[in-house]
């Protein structure tokens, strides 16, 4: 396994974990205070003594070194050197030696620094206080506030491939021996994949995140990885059914039992975690496919009395419009395929949280597999670009179709928190900004008429996805439960006239004129 597949964090001056390796004249042993405008080498196997015109054509195809960078506010006490000069900035990072300037060479517009650290000077960023806002993090966390991948592109690289190789063996036994960072297999990291958990722990406010295959294989990898063999886990009636079946079918082969309870029943809870040793309790906030809310602030204090963990599934919330690690939660989970990504382009998953908690998942996953592919990772960087702009306007649409709809004499009933109707309208108003982009509903009719008013719309796909910019909808009696009998389903509250729609960013006036004509034919 991999040490330290991500680099150190950018939002905080200090840093849990192991320490990068630092050329120069520096004590190894002395106290790490943060070094300011440090880029340090990541990994030390990517040996370039590029022209600075060569580096330049060369970084967009992902031929640029790797590293990590670790900032702080100030460097005043930290007995670093002050940075070399521009020309020296431009050079290329290599062998893992002390700083000799002897070997510091220029001519013309080649420069090569033939050091284990590239210093450059790079603006204070005080842990990124100038953006005030989460639109600007996920535009610009782990990218313009410090990547690890030395371009002067915009646009992060992709870095296509399945290893990284060590110059020679005792390189590899350095890292190996964690004297050292570095990649060293795909499966444990890669720096295109890195940039992607550095914006979501900026929005998350995270120490560490971990993103994956796809949110399934999040939700799964985390929930072997904490929860022992033969522990118990509390989760709610109301979730995604693929997550249900895991739950209820494969973790009792590993002797793992479930309390299952309604979302706002505490009393249920605490019964549960007095009755029984409670490892996690794993659901999401808002709920699949009615959008129940959890008091993530209230369960976090119940559970962590009695020493339980607790995970939050923030997929139809965003990290925009809710912050389960500061309501309380000690990890949240994300379908960064829904929102995050946003293009209905990609799958993936991620779970954020401390980094003791993510690297006890990370090693599960490393054996496991369910990597990301670093091509998907670049898409799920270009759309964290727009998310904040397609969640305002998601969040928009939904709250004021749900208001035309429950006002409709065809909908029999609607479910969105941003509702006064709903159970937890006032939970939801305390621990969200936004109630988000997915209305569910019932239509005054059984399954035919319900099928009828979805065939009848002309915007939105018939698919079983949310959170991109089409609008897409379904019934989940027949796109979920349909191997189910009608009383099976009614089990679950699935109803055949039961809608989930998710909205896009198309303009409100023509969703709205659509809903309302589909309407119209039942």
């Amino acid at each position: 396994m991999a040490v330290c597949t991500c680099p150190p964090r950018f939002f905080t001056s200090t840093q849990p974990g192991p320490r990068p390796r630092l050329a120069g004249r520096v004590d190894a042993t002395a106290p790490f205070h943060g070094l300011s405008s440090l880029i340090l080498r990541f990994p030390p196997n990517f040996v370039r003594q590029l022209s600075t015109k060569a580096r330049r054509n060369c970084s967009n195809i992902g031929v640029a070194q790797i590293v990590a960078a670790s900032w702080s506010n100030n460097n005043s006490n930290s007995g670093i050197p002050a940075a070399p000069s521009a020309t020296a900035v431009d050079a290329a990072a290599t062998a893992a030696i002390p700083v000799d300037p002897a070997k510091l060479s220029a001519g013309g517009d080649e420069v090569v620094f033939e050091n284990d650290v590239q210093l450059e000077a790079l603006p204070d960023l005080k842990e990124a206080s100038f953006l005030s806002s989460d639109g600007s993090l996920a535009i610009h966390a782990g990218e313009r506030l410090g990547r690890g991948i030395v371009t002067d592109a915009i646009t992060t690289p992709v870095v296509n491939t399945s290893a990284y190789f060590f110059k020679k063996t005792a390189d590899l036994i350095d890292f190996k021996e964690k004297r050292a960072t570095s990649f060293e297999y795909g499966r444990y990291g890669n720096p295109t994949t890195v940039v992607v958990e550095e914006k979501i722990s900026a929005l998350e406010g995270a120490e560490s995140t971990m993103i994956l295959a796809s949110g399934m294989c999040a939700s799964t990898v985390l929930l072997m990885a904490l929860v022992p063999a033969g522990g118990h886990i509390v989760t709610t009636t109301d979730c995604y059914r693929k997550t249900r079946i895991f739950i209820e079918t494969f973790l009792p082969k590993m002797g793992i039992t479930a309390t299952i309870i309604d979302p706002a029943d505490m009393k249920a809870l605490e019964s549960a975690l007095n009755e029984h040793k409670v490892s996690l309790f794993f659901t999401e906030s808002p709920t699949n496919p009615f959008l129940r809310c959890v008091d993530i602030k209230l369960v976090s204090e119940l559970c962590h009395k009695k020493g339980a963990l607790v995970c939050i599934d923030g997929t139809f919330a965003t990290p925009l419009n809710q912050k389960a690690l500061a309501l309380g939660a000690d990890l949240v989970v994300h379908s960064a395929t829904k929102y995050i990504g946003g293009h209905n382009d990609v799958l993936a998953g991620c779970i954020s949280g401390s980094l003791k908690l993510v690297s006890e998942i990370r090693t599960l996953h490393h054996i496991l597999g369910g990597a990301l592919n670093t091509n998907a990772a670049y898409l799920i960087i270009r759309g964290m670009k727009t998310l904040h702009l397609r969640v305002q306007q998601q969040n928009s649409t939904a709250s004021r179709m749900s208001k035309i709809l429950e006002a409709h004499p065809k909908v029999a009933r609607v479910y969105y928190p941003g509702l006064p109707s709903h159970p937890e309208h006032q939970l939801a108003k305390r621990q969200m900004t936004g109630f988000g982009g997915v209305v569910s509903f019932e239509i005054d009719g059984d399954l035919m008429t319900t099928i009828k008013f979805v065939d009848a719309l002309r915007i939105p796909y018939i698919a079983p996805s949310f959170g991109g910019c089409e609008s897409i909808v379904d019934q989940p009696a027949i796109m979920s439960y349909w191997d189910l009998s009608q009383s099976e389903r009614i089990t679950y509250g699935i109803k055949d006239n039961l809608v989930r729609f998710s909205f896009g960013v198309e303009d409100f006036e023509d969703l709205k004129a659509d809903i309302l004509q589909a309407l119209e034919t039942i």
